[in-house]
């Protein structure tokens, strides 16, 4: 299953093929009616490698692989069955040494993958059955079980949310271990099931689910429950990624929630988006190989020659038999080609010594002993986590040294995920706090000030504004990982964005109060309590690049109030009237602090409302409605209703949030494109925040030119034929200003050359993987490559964990194996890191899987500058002196065996 879903999922575009019914509690709908249970995968995890069944032919196997091993089992077989002048033990009792020592390492670490599989495996889970709690190990868990998970527990498997210990039937959650963020996210019950809060009334329940067959993907998911009373008449609610609770997602400040296995086992989510972990070798290991074989030719040479030039020796008859040394009888009527055949091998074993056995043992002690100097090496303790740099695996001390491409993720990697409100834009006025520096980080502090004033009522309408257009829900007195806390309410959300706007309003007289019962309340300047219906919400995607909400006042006034992207708010503004200078020019005024900000690396926003009349939100309720409750095509219905919405608004101002970037995150940046390497950030995360992230880290320079393949570029047209245009576009203005040059001019064009950045994201990626496998005629593939390699820098975003681990091996596949490293703090960068020649990550505050499946682990990532370019630099050095000296050696050391040969009559004499 996960193969399938691993090919369909590298095809492109997902295709969703067919759907599932599931049927909750395994009841079914009607008691006349016959219940067959439908089959699906079991709740079990497997991570390990190795079975107690296969452990010794698979290990055999992968050992025997190495060129070394291999030769050395040869020169055993032949010191057993021919008389050579050497004894047998010489060569197999260290084979025996290095195969059983190995075995042991590989088969303890797997026996401890195993354990890890085991205490998923066998946790104990709440099961709901025939109106009782039911503890079972969660391997048992099968599809349309109904599972209660406690507060701070890990869902077991993906479910979808029925009901919560809250009123309102929400629940929050950490994705930590799955996305990288550590903020809470809000799910949510549909209204049907809220009431339903304990074992007897969840038992009751009679539904059917139906959705899409498990996808990798863990932002999207399609789906409807259908609910029957005692009339049988179904009721239908739609089912989307807000009521779906991930496995491996921790619940958060809800004490209980009740859920319904949809997907279990490994084809959950989370473990579609495993890559699985194979066994990593270094470049120089690979260049001991091929020196083996370039010797391995020159001992077969020798042996060769000696041989011939034995037979010629023993053409006259008083070398071949002298009258000390008489051949027996059986000597005599041995077969001339067999005798001749056995020489050959023995000469083989006399010279065996050409391959240096004992250089593997001393490479190996060096790579250990090696890497404790980066365990040792003080400039990589972190005083905030007590704690240094880690090596997972010392076979790879060497590559650091080598690397040529390195693919960062941006959240808790080039950043703290830590969100500030630095300053805003008011009908054309620009408003910001006194600054200032304090540990290098600008922090706004004091009183609003500005330069020229808004009219008080748009100030209030801004503020207002961005106290009703989020997600953000409150919890009082109640710590929540990755909630921004004040003295008396609590802050969560899904964004850290979204906190840092409510917090900044709050700051200026506008408090968010939070949500009761889809009644948003808001305390203003004046200490007086605004209460709004929460209509609708509008969230956020990557396409729109915006969220909206539909709020109604205590007057019954209904209002849409929109933020987003600039690229995507401004063309929707109504156009003002000719004679409307004043309006004109604060709306260009808005858009020349967005561009100011936007090159100071902010994340900038803009903020739009407009009324909506009763009869047109009647139509638009309906509307939305109808698309929420298809199960084909619900993101293309959805797409047309919210366009149609969101149009002819008006402009209230813009915002810039600071997204800190971790400590010398630029620096490093510099520093690696000054030694030569490439950097590329793969993130999850919006285009727009990823764009401004790469400006603020200097991945991106202001004069860079950005070349953009995203959704939004290729929406216009016939999808393929758009990106075939791009594709083509983009190609000929890099040949134009790049063509091929020696490399006498490659330092004069660096400093004269316009600079290009490349922008992707995850549906265009998945468009030309698609189009490279179908179109024969034009490899999509093969020309965004072509444009990667030509941009200095290259940003993807809204990548899925497997999207990242693709790029990587894309560029690892490029003409001349270039070595690439991956870099990473959260779960969804595991399968990059694994697939990268190098993987590191960071010990940051959204879990340890990074780390733990990493082969290097730093607290920072300023220390990745000094890790590369000093100790990688020196571990190679070392190693190349060792491995050349070592051949060397060895070939002086057989040289006068070889010469030997000639004095003795080529008898295979050992020289004492």
């Amino acid at each position: 299953m996960f193969r399938r879903s691993w090919n369909r999922f590298c095809a492109g575009e997902e295709k969703r093929v067919g759907t599932r019914t599931v049927f909750v509690g395994n009841h079914p709908i009607s008691e006349t009616e016959a219940y067959i249970a439908q089959r699906f995968c079991d709740n079990r995890i497997v991570s390990s490698k190795y079975t107690l069944w296969n452990f010794l032919p698979k290990n055999l196997f992968e050992q025997f692989r190495r060129i070394a091993n291999f030769y050395f089992l040869i020169i055993f077989l032949v010191q057993v069955t021919v008389d050579t002048p050497t004894s047998p033990v010489t060569s197999g009792l260290p084979l025996f040494f290095v195969i059983t020592v190995t075995a042991i390492k590989q088969g303890y670490e797997d026996w401890l993958r195993h354990r890890a599989d085991n205490e998923v495996n066998k946790s104990t889970v709440n099961i709901i059955e025939n109106a009782k709690r039911v503890k079972k190990e969660c391997e048992k868990i099968k599809v349309g079980d109904v599972v209660e998970v406690q507060a701070d527990e890990t869902f077991p498997c993906d479910l979808i949310l029925l009901s919560s210990c809250t009123s309102d039937g929400t629940c929050y959650v950490t994705t930590a271990s799955l996305d990288g963020e550590s903020n809470c996210k809000t799910h949510y019950a549909v209204r049907d099931t809220i009431a339903l809060c304990t074992a007897e009334s969840i038992d009751t329940l009679r539904a059917a689910i139906e959705c899409e067959q498990p996808q990798p993907d863990l932002y999207k998911f399609v789906g409807r429950i259908n609910i029957y009373s005692n009339s049988l008449e179904a009721v239908a609610r739609s089912l989307g990624p807000e009521n779906l609770l991930l496995k491996g997602a921790t619940l958060k400040s809800t004490k209980k929630i009740y859920g319904v296995a949809v997907y279990t086992g490994m084809e959950t989510k989370m473990a579609l988006n495993y890559q699985g972990k194979s066994q990593k070798r270094s470049a120089v290991e690979k260049s001991i190989n091929t020196f083996l074989i370039v010797y391995l030719f020159i001992l077969l040479t020798k042996a060769a020659v000696c041989t011939t030039l034995k037979y010629v020796w023993q053409s006259y008859p008083y070398n071949d038999e002298p009258w000390y040394n008489q051949k027996t009888q059986k000597e005599r009527e041995t077969l001339k080609v067999l005798k001749m055949f056995t020489d050959f091998l023995s000469f083989m074993v006399l010279f065996n010594f050409i391959i240096p056995v004992s250089m593997y043992v001393t490479v190996e002690m060096q790579k250990f002993l090696g890497s404790f100097f980066i365990s040792w090496d003080k400039d990589f303790y972190d005083e905030e986590i007590k704690e240094g740099a880690l090596v997972n695996t010392s076979d790879l001390n060497e590559e650091l040294g080598q690397v040529d491409y390195v693919f960062t993720d941006k959240t808790g990697t080039l950043t703290e995920n830590s969100m500030e409100f630095i300053e805003c834009c008011i009908d054309g006025y620009k408003y910001n706090g006194v600054t200032e520096e304090v540990d290098g980080l600008s922090r706004t502090d004091g009183p609003l000030t500005h330069f020229d004033k808004a009219d008080k009522n748009k100030e209030e309408l801004f503020l207002r504004a961005l106290c009703l257009c989020h997600t953000v829900e409150i919890k009082t007195n109640d710590a929540v990982d990755g909630a921004t806390e004040s003295t008396e309410l609590t802050y969560v959300s899904s964004s850290p964005d979204e906190i840092a706007l409510v917090k900044g309003a709050k700051k200026y007289g506008f408090t968010f109060l939070g949500t009761r019962n889809d009644c948003m309340r808001v305390e203003n300047q004046r200490k007086e309590i605004e209460e709004y219906e929460l209509l609708h919400t509008l969230n956020f995607d990557p396409v729109r690049r915006r969220m909206s909400v539909i709020v109604k006042n205590q007057k019954g006034d209904i209002y849409l109030f929109c933020k987003g992207a600039d690229s995507a708010i401004f063309p929707r503004i109504q156009i003002p009237e000719p004679e409307s200078t004043k309006l004109r020019n604060a709306i260009d005024s808005t858009k020349q602090h967005v561009e100011r900000s936007a090159m100071n690396g902010y994340r900038t926003l803009g903020v739009a409302f407009k009324n909506i009349a009763p009869d047109d939100y009647e139509r638009i309720n309906r509307q939305l409605i109808e698309a929420k409750m298809a199960l084909q095509d619900r993101e293309e219905k959805m797409e047309e209703v919210l366009d149609d919405i969101e149009t002819n608004m008006n402009l209230i101002g813009a915002t810039a949030v600071e997204d800190k970037l971790q400590d010398q995150a630029a620096e490093t940046i510099e520093a690696l494109h000054a030694a030569g390497l490439k950097v590329w950030v793969l993130t999850g995360d919006k285009m727009e925040t990823a764009k401004s992230t790469c400006y603020a880290c200097r991945l991106f320079q202001t004069s860079t030119e950005l070349l953009e393949l995203t959704t939004k570029t290729i929406k216009e047209c016939e999808r393929k034929d758009r990106l075939h245009e791009l594709l083509i576009e983009y190609r000929k203005k890099l040949l134009r200003e790049f063509p091929k040059s020696t490399k006498r001019n490659c330092k004069k064009r660096a400093w004269t050359d316009q600079e290009y950045g490349l922008i992707i994201d995850g549906a265009t990626l998945s468009l030309i993987l698609n189009s490279s496998q179908e179109c024969g005629s034009s490899n999509y593939k093969s020309i965004f490559l072509q444009i990667c390699m030509k941009c200095t820098a290259v940003l993807c975003c809204r990548m899925a964990p497997l999207q990242k681990a693709q790029i990587v091996r894309m560029v690892k596949n490029l003409k001349g194996s270039p070595i690439t490293l991956s870099i990473g703090d959260g779960a969804n960068d595991v399968s990059m890191i694994l697939e990268s020649h190098v993987g590191i990550g960071i010990k940051g505050k959204e879990g340890r899987q990074a780390a733990r499946n990493s082969d290097y682990s730093v607290p920072k990532f300023k220390h990745l500058k000094k890790l590369l370019l000093a100790h990688g630099h020196l571990y190679y050095v070392r190693i190349a002196h060792l491995v050349q000296y070592f051949f060397y050696k060895n070939l002086c050391f057989i040289l006068p065996q070889f010469l030997y040969q000639f004095f003795c009559g080529f008898s295979q004499q050992l020289v004492l």
